[in-house]
């Protein structure tokens, strides 16, 4: 009975934490999202090739996410 409850506790502790996890994923997600359409968009205005912006644009935006999560890290 006890180990039932052990279990229990513990798969719920998984979900939570996960739950946790995916919603901090939607906002860095989002934020990304955000970046990546503006300069897709400001890089495609100036008559560049699409693959070219997105390659661009995606190498930008993902250096920015991921130095915001450096920043957060250490703060």
């Amino acid at each position: 009975m006890a180990f039932n409850k052990l279990v229990a506790v513990f798969l719920v502790c998984i979900v939570f934490g996960a739950a946790l996890n995916a919603e901090k994923a939607a906002a860095v997600d989002e934020k990304f999202k955000s970046c990546f359409d503006n300069c897709l968009s400001e890089c495609l205005a100036d008559n560049r090739g699409y693959t070219f912006c997105e390659m661009r644009c995606d190498a930008d935006c993902s250096e920015k996410e991921f130095m915001d999560k450096l920043k957060s890290r250490f703060n």
